[in-house]
């Protein structure tokens, strides 16, 4: 299968599935030596990319948080 072929049949799958997807890409992207976390750690970032793909939190998108970062700041 050809990457381009591969890309289109991502794409149709369910949004969930695509955000698994893609996670799992950009991990495999972190797996180097020179990266590395605490076992807590990883379970802290395991449990709030559970929460963000849950919906449980609320997320802000980046130009709120430095408009009112601005705001604060002066």
């Amino acid at each position: 299968m050809s990457t381009q072929e591969i890309i289109s049949e991502a794409l149709q799958l369910p949004r969930p599935s695509r955000a698994l997807l893609a996670e799992k890409l950009l991990e495999s992207l972190d797996d180097g030596d020179d990266f590395s976390v605490s076992a807590e750690w990883h379970t802290e970032i395991r449990r709030r990319c559970d929460e963000l793909d849950r919906g449980v939190v609320k997320t802000i998108p980046a130009d709120e948080v430095f408009a009112e970062a601005e705001k604060i700041l002066g």
